[in-house]
């Protein structure tokens, strides 16, 4: 009758303290939520923004398996039953924590790009749009050695014997790494754009005869967006072995060309050929003028190498502001009968005295 009143008295107690940590865990961290929102336009260092993060992320399943960990210590079950709580209990555990390390790295990245972007002052980058590119590709990565060493370490905390799974994942990677060392070369070049940054989406590349906007950068393939409008898919290995160059990150384009003027032209309309041009480029918004110079003499021409640089990177304003600069140049040559010279050749035939 006793020990009929002492199981009784265990069970009770057990039932109280699962009740108990079941309704005071969540409780608390309602309760720290609800004073993070209060403090949210605060700074907080990064620390306990993770702390607050891993808080916000943890499972109503952790908790419950916390309470019956709890619970448990009040009583004294069979062997089989003990063991089948304690394997529930490990894996929960030890998938809560491979989320918790999975949300620590995903916060620490975002906040790390999103300080690097605003010391740049690169408000594209602070978009989502920009994540779904190579941030993706760390993330993932990161995951899957994060999942894969706490299922080793659950596994371990069951008793189940590692070492040799250890030693064979080491050769199966390496005959994996044999067989796909393609795809493998690709991923590492993915995780290098990823880590070097070269370029993001939504920059414009010329890569060899291609060229276009980056549309996703994948773990084997980035996709540009061609200016005839097909897509084009480049592996990451190849584009690294590539000569890669990043239109989207010009601050100004050049825009160098050359002005053919007839050798029959009045002198004084030829010394104002630099002034004319100068005065075209600078009555454009933001265009900085460089020079406009009597570069050599032709067979038909004298021929003004002119330069200027136009802002910004989008192609539609370069073509926009060279359109206009060169419709204002012909005008304004026209008015000060300036004449453009047209391919001519002269000929001299000369008769030879016959003997």
């Amino acid at each position: 009758m006793q020990i009929l009143d002492n199981s009784l008295q265990n069970w009770g107690l057990a039932s109280a303290a699962f009740l108990f940590t079941f309704t005071l865990l969540p409780l608390l961290k309602n309760l720290i939520l609800t004073q993070r929102a209060r403090f949210a336009p605060v700074d907080t260092p990064l620390a306990i923004e993770i702390a607050l993060q891993l808080i916000a992320r943890t499972r109503r399943v952790f908790l419950w398996a916390v309470a019956l960990y709890v619970a448990e210590r009040f009583l004294d079950l069979p062997p089989q039953l003990e063991r089948a709580s304690q394997i529930l209990i490990v894996l929960i555990s030890w998938l809560q924590v491979g989320l918790w390390l999975a949300i620590a790295v995903r916060y620490s990245l975002d906040a790390q790009r999103r300080r690097s972007a605003q010391l740049r002052g690169d408000l594209a980058e602070l978009t989502d749009h920009a994540l779904r590119g190579s941030f993706d590709i760390v993330l993932f990565i990161a995951r899957l050695l994060i999942f894969t060493v706490v299922i080793l370490l659950a596994l371990e905390n069951l008793g189940v014997n590692i070492t040799a799974l250890v030693a064979g994942l080491g050769i199966g990677g390496i005959a994996i790494a044999l067989a796909v060392q393609t795809v493998l070369g690709d991923l590492l070049a993915s995780l290098a754009i990823t880590l070097d940054k070269p370029f993001g989406i939504g920059d414009w590349l010329r890569i060899d005869d291609c060229e276009g906007t980056v549309e996703h950068i994948g773990i084997k393939s980035t996709r540009l967006r061609s200016v005839s409008g097909e897509q084009i898919i480049l592996s990451n290995a190849d584009l690294l072995r590539s000569r890669v160059r990043n239109l989207g990150r010009m601050p100004e384009r050049r825009a160098l060309f050359t002005l053919g003027i007839a050798y029959d032209t009045a002198p004084a309309a030829i010394e104002r050929v630099p002034t004319l041009v100068r005065q075209v480029v600078e009555a454009q918004s933001a265009t900085r003028f460089e020079y406009c110079v009597l570069r050599g003499f032709g067979e038909s021409a004298l021929n003004f190498e002119v330069c200027y640089f136009v802002p910004g990177s989008p192609p539609r304003l370069y073509l926009d502001t060279l359109d206009a600069i060169n419709r204002a140049i012909l005008s304004s040559f026209n008015r000060e009968s300036v004449r453009f010279a047209a391919p001519t050749r002269s000929v001299v035939l000369q008769r030879t005295p016959r003997m």
